[in-house]
């Protein structure tokens, strides 16, 4: 600090005197200030007032707690950047309770806010923005959100069993915290689940180098046929029910009916439909139809002696419990019970089956591995299991069950004959999968398309044919499989006809079929069917239709579908048949697809009813819609309650037929007419 005494003070005044310049009224008419700073104004200061390289620094006290200020706080080079003495406060942390009861609020903020314009979308992404970071720090508070907002927006009157942590509650927790909810990943989501977004583009597959080769041209000449017709049975949804209870409602109200609480709610205390020991049209299936069906295939299919040379079996083994009485025990327990079964009737020849929506736990999810961690592991055990259930059964050589341990379940069986089946996982692009939705810009999240890309490279390398199995269908009406991926019609393209002789599907329980074209179906005739799609019928009545299954002949060396016969078994006739030991359920014929559908199509007798056939009878649909009736009737496996189809049903279908994937169902065909229940 710098001290000046009186002098200093003396000096100051002379000069303010000098600076005058006295008008004639004796008022200054200007004041010229002096050059130096009056040092008298401050009794100390940090640097030296008088120089006049720097502004003064003056030593001020706080009178009111009689503490100086320190020089740091206005030296122009040291001053402080970075205010560390005084608060800065800050909210205080919310309890995790507090968290989920502000996310409610504030979700409920947003869909009211006329802010947002009535944009649906954005709402919704809003809201998907702050369930994430409330799942993010809290995360046992997510399936109470999902809980909370199924309530607030009344999306059911079920909620708890539907959203609770014992339910999708978990499921929703996981898919929020790990998904980008505010880019397409909730756009997805909020279209595929609330419908308040539009559907965003598919995100296309990069092919640049997608295929090690490209498609043979000319393609190499196809195999000739043997003459010799192998007998395939097709099983479908199968949906055993072990906890059916005969004599319950069969006309309840909500699921599951043919249950011991089971009711109506118009008539809560009376039964007025009582469960059939064989089953019902709103029932799955109980142990006595599974076994029905088992014991009437032999006889039918004139099997009885030799068996089949292999079967297929796509997928559903459990009923269509809801996620808080489902658990890993009861999956296990069916895949048990239904794949015994299948071997004790069946004869000693493979099965090869695939994995279902209904037959994991939590119900159509499946997760990607590279989530990493244990999430991404949560689905081991079943992998594990049920490929272990087909090396028990022995269906499967060793290294398809270790390959399907860690894929999914998905895997490859070279079977000495040429033929090659790939059975893949296809509920990973099941509409409800919600894991399917974390990285949805991501064409191949799972890896199974590149592993069927590879698969089916190495059989076109060694002259192989391939069957494609799986449950949940790539196409038909638009409504199983997500709108992206689609890519799996790239590979059919690539790899068809000669390569790929075949692809089934379940899922839906009816009797249906789907045609894939060149170039992604942008022209659909004859020449440019490529391959044809079964959708098998299913065991199971659920929802108002006839129990079923399916016999193909089978060239055995091209391995195309020379015919196929369905039998089914009338669910309604199933009442009379209590209380009496007699006889049981009756299976029949119902039809030969060749003769049902190819009448007026010039065919060989021994041609096989491959993609141009099936694109031929679709083009006599157009011409003669009784056939398009006909096949409605057969859908449902000519169950009495099925839904007629006429007016625009009848392209709708044949629309359907025409449709591979499901973007081109939902950008081509009038929607709502693909189910007959």
């Amino acid at each position: 600090m710098l001290l000046h005494g009186r002098l200093s003070t003396f000096l100051v005044l002379a000069c303010f005197q000098a600076a005058f310049s006295v008008a004639t009224d004796g008022i200054p008419s200007e004041y010229t200030a002096p050059g130096t700073f009056p040092t008298s104004v401050y009794d100390t200061y940090w640097n030296d007032p008088t120089a006049t390289s720097a502004q003064p620094q003056p030593v001020i006290t706080d009178p009111v707690t009689d503490v100086i200020f320190p020089e740091t706080l206005t030296d122009p080079v040291n001053f402080l950047k970075n205010d560390t003495v005084d608060p800065h406060p800050l909210p205080l942390p919310s309890t995790h309770s507090e968290l989920l009861s502000r996310a409610i609020a504030q979700i409920a903020t947003i869909a009211t806010s006329p802010a947002f314009d009535g944009n649906t979308c954005a709402q919704c992404l809003a809201s998907l923005e702050v369930a994430k970071f409330l799942v993010m720090a809290a995360p046992e508070q997510g399936p109470l959100l999902a809980e909370a907002a199924c309530v607030y927006f009344n999306y059911s009157t079920t909620c708890y069993d539907e959203y609770s942590v014992l339910a999708l509650g978990s499921v929703f927790t996981q898919v929020v915290a790990l998904a980008d909810v505010g880019g397409y990943d909730g756009q997805v989501l909020c279209s595929k689940f609330s419908n308040l977004c539009p559907i965003p583009p598919p995100v296309p597959l990069n092919l640049t180098s997608w295929f090690a080769k490209p498609k043979p041209n000319p393609l190499p000449p196809p195999k000739q046929p043997s003459g010799e017709r192998l007998k395939v049975l097709h099983v479908s949804d199968i949906h055993i029910d072990p906890r059916y209870a005969t004599g319950a409602e069969a006309n309840c109200s909500q699921y599951m009916c043919c249950r011991d609480n089971a009711y109506n709610t118009d008539f809560p205390d009376q039964i007025l439909l009582p469960a059939s020991r064989y089953g019902a049209y709103y029932c799955d299936t109980p142990l006595s139809l599974m076994v029905s069906a088992m014991q009437a295939i032999p006889p039918l299919t004139g099997t009885e002696g030799t068996g089949f040379n292999f079967s297929i079996f796509t997928g559903d083994l459990t009923s269509h419990d809801t996620d808080n009485q489902y658990s890993r025990a009861y999956v296990e327990y069916a895949e048990v019970m239904v794949y015994n079964l299948l071997k004790k009737f069946l004869g000693p020849a493979p099965v090869y089956a695939t994995v279902g929506n209904h037959d994991t736990y939590v119900q159509f999810q499946m997760i990607p591995y590279a989530m990493g961690g244990y999430l991404g592991k949560q689905f081991n055990w079943l992998y594990d299991h049920i490929s272990s259930m087909w090396s028990y059964e022995g269906w499967l050589p060793s290294e398809s069950v270790e390959f399907s341990r860690t894929h999914y379940a998905a895997y490859t069986v070279k079977r000495p004959d040429g033929l090659r089946v790939i059975s893949l996982d296809t509920d990973i692009c099941k509409a409800y999968n919600y894991f399917s939705y974390i990285n949805a810009t991501d064409p191949d999240p799972f890896g199974i398309l590149r592993f069927l890309t590879d698969e089916l490279q190495d059989a076109e390398d060694a002259g192989d044919r391939v069957w494609i199995v799986g449950h949940v269908l790539s196409g038909w009406d638009g409504t199983a499989a997500q709108y992206n991926p689609t890519n799996l019609c790239e590979s059919v393209d690539r790899y068809s006809p000669h390569v790929i002789a075949n692809i089934f599907w379940g899922h839906t329980h009816e009797d249906e079929l789907s045609i894939f074209y060149t170039n992604n179906a942008t022209v659909m005739n004859a020449d440019t069917a490529l391959a044809v799609s079964w959708i098998g019928p299913s065991l199971t009545p659920l929802t108002n239709l006839n129990s079923g299954f399916r016999m193909y002949e089978v060239d055995s060396a091209t391995f195309d579908v020379l015919d196929a016969y369905t039998w089914m078994s009338a669910v309604n006739e199933f009442p009379a048949l209590d209380n009496q030991t007699e006889v049981g359920p009756t299976y029949a014929f119902e039809y030969s697809t060749r003769a049902a559908y190819g009448g007026n199509i010039t065919w060989g007798a021994n041609d096989p009813l491959n993609a141009t056939w099936w694109h031929l009878v679709t083009e006599q649909m157009e011409y003669n819609s009784t056939l398009v009736q006909t096949f409605n009737t057969y859908q449902g496996k000519s169950s009495v309650v099925g839904a007629p189809c006429t007016g625009e049903c009848i392209p709708a279908k044949i629309c359907y037929m025409r449709s591979g994937s499901a973007p081109i169902a939902v950008e081509n065909c009038p929607a709502g007419y693909g189910s007959v229940q």
